[in-house]
């Protein structure tokens, strides 16, 4: 099945008992034993649940994994992953990792396990930070908010040559952008909460394996043990706005490459942060690797955090809002988001395209820019 009909099909169980087309939202915690078995395959909803089985198979399948665990965030995925590692394990992270899993390693996971933020795109620093304990090197590309691209499969070619794993956080580029397993990958996050929500109005995490080893059952062990897990309301949520999403990110990919487009040639923007754009400086690594570009963009606009902070307070239709990934524009300042360790340049907006008119976008963030 192509993506479009996966996403429509694969996270859907119609219903034997009334033939709802539509699977309902069970939320029962518990399930009936029966001549000391369970004939409905569920025990506990901490456990499994019908609803967050389909959400695991639709994500696994977008993604094409072999398997997928449902989290309550994206943060929850994260911490799985880390909580999986041996205690002493290495990890080799981006320095400009996002900052809520970056500073989760550093306030809960310090002492527990070793690791390095580096700029993993320079092959030299990353052979030289791997070291006898390193277990993992952690991805993410796009990175937020500055939209680096890392080359996926020389940085699997040099794990694989040390026996490292790789996971991608592929939150900013979905399935539908990018798909690392296919890339050599071993492990795929994404903060649901993001482009698979959609609305801006649930929250979620997942992680998608290609391969159901040990590594992966110990994560799943995590998951059920841990209990950070999303509601049936909310894996039934995740899976009725995954069937949009296919079509909600050509939606967002083309505003964005517009946009970008147009802010590049604005007199008052530095610079602007877009895989789609040529100037990227790693767009032929994004043209290889990414189906297409995604919705995210950052800017950087001539001057400093007041000029910048003009901007973000002069625009109407863009709100100045955290996070990503639903239908409507939002606009934010990163840098005071990010605390006093942020590596994010100071006149930096990192925007979240929506799926507005394109038009009233350019029309709004335009009038905005002309204030300062």
């Amino acid at each position: 099945m192509k993506i479009e009909t996966i996403a429509i099909h694969a996270g859907n169980h119609t219903d034997k008992a009334t033939g709802a087309v539509i699977q309902p939202i069970t939320t029962s915690t518990t399930f009936l034993r029966e001549n000391g078995g369970y004939p409905g395959g569920y025990i506990y909803s901490r456990a499994g649940n019908p609803n967050r089985t389909s959400l695991e198979n639709v994500l696994a399948k977008l993604e094409g994994g072999l398997d997928a665990a449902a989290f309550s965030s994206g943060n929850a995925a994260g911490m799985a992953a880390f909580q999986s590692l041996k205690p002493g394990s290495h990890i080799i992270a981006p320095d400009d990792m996002y900052h809520g899993l970056r500073n989760l390693l550093k306030n809960v996971f310090v002492g527990i396990l070793e690791f390095d933020f580096i700029d993993i795109n320079d092959t030299d620093t990353l052979q030289n930070h791997i070291k006898p304990n390193t277990v993992l090197i952690w991805l993410e590309t796009p990175s937020n908010p500055l939209l680096k691209v890392t080359d996926i499969k020389k940085v699997v070619s040099i794990a694989k040559k040390n026996q490292l794993l790789v996971v991608v956080d592929n939150t900013f580029a979905t399935p539908i952008c990018q798909q690392p397993l296919t890339l050599g990958a071993d492990l795929v996050m994404h903060s649901a909460t993001k482009y698979f929500g959609g609305h801006s109005d649930l929250m979620g995490g997942a992680l998608i394996t290609a391969h159901t080893n040990d590594w992966w059952q110990k994560i799943k062990q995590v998951q059920e043990m841990g209990g950070a897990i999303p509601s049936p309301a909310d894996c039934y949520m995740l899976v009725r706005s995954i069937k949009t999403l296919p079509y909600r990110m050509k939606g967002h990919v083309q505003n964005a490459q517009i946009l970008a487009e147009f802010l590049e040639k604005h007199p008052k923007v530095e610079r602007v942060m877009y895989p789609g754009l040529p100037s990227h400086p790693q767009h032929q690594i994004a043209k290889q690797q990414m189906l297409s570009f995604g919705g995210m963009l950052s800017f950087c606009v001539k001057g400093g955090v007041n000029q910048a902070a003009t901007v973000v307070n002069a625009v109407k239709l863009f709100t100045q809002a955290t996070s990503l990934g639903g239908v409507e524009s939002l606009i934010e300042h990163r840098a005071t988001i990010e605390g006093p360790d942020t590596k994010t340049p100071f006149n930096l907006l990192r925007v979240s395209v929506g799926l507005e008119n394109i038009e009233d976008l350019i029309e709004d963030i335009s009038l905005a820019i002309n204030t300062i």
